[in-house]
């Protein structure tokens, strides 16, 4: 566990918090925040939400440090215990929060949000829900590393990956069974479900940078890459990255267990600083 704090931002549920983690940058400098949004199949984590954090802050710090930035890593409710849309109005209570607090509790703007898996399908959402409940806010940019963003028939690359690696069709069908218990493919085709189905003509000047990035021995592989073309042809600036040889998760890994890892948090580094 790292030099992080503890936190709780409300939610829109009386009598009760969202549990949060924040990690300043080493600089002591704060330019800007970051909201971040764990992964772990909208399910995995624990049912501490606190300690699960725990268990990225190297990843945070790494963001923190990154572009100077404070890191506020929210603690979403899970399934099966609490299926959707629990865990999805925890992260847009927390973005909203962000949007009116940051600055007065964190000492800079919200200008980031990004996630990791399940994380960057929410970060996603977050993103849309913003369009409508703070138009006149703009993200600067977001950060989506392998998400998934088709929960109905899911994309190509996931009916035709057949390598043991971390995850694969069956454990995403069961993922999302739980998050989505009773639905039918074509209500998990909903935009508010499934980003992919998103209708984002005419929305390109309001969406943020966006950068995409995935290896190619990710089942979720397809759902980087049309996202990312969908977002660019709305006229909002996209950048995919696909990282040869890396499986799902693999910015979790140690620096030097594979190529990518390196290269991808650099380029997350770059990406971040450019777009301050």
């Amino acid at each position: 566990m790292l030099d992080g704090d503890d936190i709780h931002l409300p939610s829109r549920e009386a009598g009760r918090a969202i549990p949060c983690r924040v990690m300043r940058p080493s600089s002591g400098e704060v330019k800007g925040v970051y909201m971040h949004i764990h992964g772990g199949g909208w399910v995995l984590m624990q049912s501490n939400r606190l300690n699960v954090i725990h268990s990225q802050d190297p990843l945070l710090r790494f963001l923190a440090d990154a572009a100077n930035l404070a890191v506020v890593s929210v603690g979403y409710r899970l399934a099966p215990e609490d299926p959707f849309p629990k865990g999805n109005e925890d992260c847009y209570d927390a973005a909203e929060y962000l949007v009116d607090n940051a600055r007065a509790k964190l000492g800079g703007n919200l200008l980031f949000m990004g996630g990791e898996s399940a994380g960057a399908h929410l970060a996603a959402l977050a993103t849309f829900h913003l369009l409508s409940t703070r138009p006149s806010f703009r993200l600067h940019a977001l950060n989506l590393v392998f998400g998934c963003y088709d929960l109905a028939g899911m994309t190509p690359f996931m009916h035709n990956f057949a390598r043991p690696l971390v995850i694969d069709r069956d454990i995403m069908d069961h993922y999302i069974a739980a998050y989505l218990p009773g639905t039918t493919e074509a209500e998990r085709r909903d935009p508010s479900i499934s980003p992919i189905y998103k209708d984002l003509r005419g929305l390109g000047p309001k969406l943020p940078a966006a950068l995409f990035t995935v290896g190619t021995e990710d089942c979720l592989r397809d759902d980087s890459v049309f996202m990312g073309a969908k977002w660019r042809m709305s006229g909002a600036e996209a950048v995919v990255k696909i990282y040869p040889g890396c499986p799902h998760g693999f910015v979790f890994y140690e620096e030097g267990a594979l190529d990518g890892v390196k290269e991808c948090k650099e380029d997350m580094r770059t990406f971040l600083r450019e777009h301050m």
